[in-house]
């Protein structure tokens, strides 16, 4: 196999190839490129340093790399580029790749490799990276080896480009490409113009958009009485105007995760709901609320008490999706519609001003706003007459601090639940983020500081102390990349989550095999990493600390410490509280 075409030596050759590869990534969108440092990788890493439209953040973490490229993805939606050298090294990749695809984030995974020929006869740091992450990539490619020509210039460059857009059309998802470079690695510089050109290519994304026949087919199903929608995590910014203008067309309450976008905002939030988590625990008022027909889009909402609510058998169920594929958990939806959410919403809101009328019932829809008003009361006077600073009022108050523009980022185990559960609905266009692909404590860390280095308002990250440890070296960007972020630390010192499963009361050994403490000073972390600390004893001192940290640059780690069976207790006592508040205000309407 030529080595080089028409003249060009390896080091000119591989020049041409890697800068039109680039080429191809910028015309397809990718602005941004995640890195840690690598001798196989050096080709791609000099080309993209080089390139004006591109910028690189370098990072001595693979796995910090890859969740930092993600949250820049998440906030930008936007495909980002991850580049490691071969190896191991792209292993530690694996679990932002599975993120990204569940989560369907558009990441396109860039891993160098030997050439063939050192493949499967001992060379130091080979491994069989063909296929390396399976079914959790949209799509696997081999790039051919390195040549001259224009010819194989256009081929790396189409080859970059398709990547990037498969990556970013929906659904959206991670793309990996294998490149094998030969030695010399250093590309010679090359002196035409004609590497440096974009391609003429036809980058194009589709959506699958309802049939009329669909559209009316299911306008006639939601027309019943006692309609409900459900919103769970999805990123369209477009899409929580447009469900509210269907929810008031269909007088139909609309219970948004706070990932749905559809909780806070300047849109009309008349028919949206909150608290839903603490009152849907109590049978009595789940029965009163219990719907005929549920239109759910987005993931899987957080709340287990609504995906248990949602799982009666003689609730008609439809769930809306952007995938070949069942977005239903409990096994309990009657249909499943492939098709963009927006388009659907819109044309559902056509059908209907045709038709003339509007569905279901206004007091259908006072009903849920009773049970959350009052739910609402009752955890405010809960918290109040606690008079302590505790986890649920920690995103209390971050709920009340938090301005216009301001993004949240969501940590997973217990941290997702308490925003899902205590963060009321408000004005303030307030973004969510979160990692809900695969849920895991992995990564987070990275993906929220990836988050704030291309957004425009503050970046608030609400995470847990185990979750924290997982990705301490997501920790090195804060102070590399001058990322502006708030930390808000839940430290209740291990997994705080098993002492709400029963494992608390049915395990032996509970603390050595669950509990897990770990009696780490994160006050040393902040140390370690150049962050200020701030330890929050109290309400006063903790809104005291974040509005601070709101107004000040760089990341500033605020820890809230707490006791794992109080906070467990404390829940439960919020949740029996809003359960009574909620049952004694629909009976008082006759609703029970």
């Amino acid at each position: 196999m030529p080595l080089a075409a028409q003249g060009d030596d390896p080091g000119t050759a591989l020049a041409g190839y890697v800068e039109a590869f680039v080429n191809g990534l910028v015309q397809a969108g990718v602005r941004h490129a995640c890195a840690c440092p690598g001798s196989r990788s050096t080709p791609l890493l000099l080309a993209l340093r080089r390139h004006p439209a591109v910028r690189l953040w370098m990072h001595l973490d693979e796995r910090s790399a890859a969740f930092f490229a993600l949250g820049i993805a998440k906030a930008g939606r936007e495909p980002v580029a991850v580049i490691s050298t071969s190896g191991t090294a792209a292993l530690n990749f694996a679990p932002a790749v599975a993120e990204a695809r569940q989560g369907r984030v558009p990441l396109l995974v860039l891993t160098a490799d030997r050439p063939h020929e050192l493949r499967g006869v001992g060379a130091n740091q080979t491994m069989d990276q063909i296929g390396l992450y399976g079914s959790a990539v949209k799509r696997f490619v081999e790039l051919a080896l390195p040549e001259g020509g224009a010819h194989l210039r256009r081929y790396a460059g189409a080859t970059a480009a398709r990547a990037a857009a498969l990556a970013a059309a929906t659904p959206a998802g991670p793309v990996h490409i294998n490149m094998p470079f030969r030695e010399p690695l250093v590309p010679a510089p090359r002196a035409d113009a004609e590497a440096g050109a974009l391609l003429d290519l036809a980058i194009t994304h589709t959506e699958r958009r309802p049939t009329p026949d669909q559209t009316l087919a299911l306008l006639e199903r939601l027309s019943l009485e006692r309609g409900l929608i459900v919103c769970g995590p999805q990123g369209d910014p477009d899409f929580p105007a447009v469900i509210a203008e269907l929810a008031a067309a269909l007088s139909m309450p609309v219970l948004a995760d706070p990932l749905s976008q559809v909780r806070c905002g300047p849109h009309a939030r008349e028919h949206v709901i909150d608290g839903y988590d603490a009152f849907l625990r109590d049978p009595a008022v789940a029965g009163a609320l219990r719907p005929r027909v549920v239109l759910r889009f987005g993931a899987t909402p957080t709340s287990r008490p609504l995906l248990d609510f949602l799982g009666d058998a003689s609730i008609e169920q439809i769930v809306v999706t952007d995938e070949d594929g069942w977005n239903d958990p409990t096994l309990s939806a009657a249909a499943a519609l492939h098709t963009d959410a927006r388009s659907l919403c819109e044309a559902l809101l056509a059908a209907a001003a045709a038709k003339g009328g509007r569905g279901g019932s206004p007091e259908w829809v006072g009903r849920w706003r009773i049970a959350a008003a009052a739910g609402r009361e009752a955890v405010a006077e809960t918290l109040s007459e606690e008079g302590v600073l505790s986890e649920p009022q920690a995103v209390m108050r971050i709920a009340a601090a938090l301005p216009d523009g301001a993004t949240f980022f969501a940590g997973n185990s217990l941290p997702v639940r308490d925003i899902d559960g205590f963060f009321p609905r408000r004005r303030a266009a307030v973004r969510f983020l979160g990692q809900r692909g695969v849920s895991g404590i992995d990564g987070v860390v990275s993906a929220a500081l990836g988050a704030a280095a291309v957004g425009e308002g503050p970046l608030v990250l609400l995470i847990g102390d185990l979750s924290l440890y997982h990705d301490m070296n997501g920790l090195l960007a804060a102070r590399e990349r001058e990322v502006n972020a708030t930390v808000v630390l839940l430290n209740n010192d291990g997994g705080g989550i098993f002492s709400f499963l029963p494992q608390a009361t049915a395990v032996e050994h509970f603390e050595e095999l669950f509990g897990t403490p770990h009696g780490l000073d994160f006050a040393r972390v902040a140390e370690l990493y150049g962050l200020a600390h701030t330890r929050a004893r109290d309400v006063a001192s903790f809104d005291v600390a974040l509005a601070g940290s709101l107004r000040s640059a760089g990341v500033q780690l605020i820890e809230v410490p707490s006791d794992r069976e109080a906070n467990a207790a404390l829940h439960r006592r919020l949740w029996s509280a809003a359960g009574a508040r909620a049952r004694a205000a629909l009976a008082a309407e006759g609703c029970l």
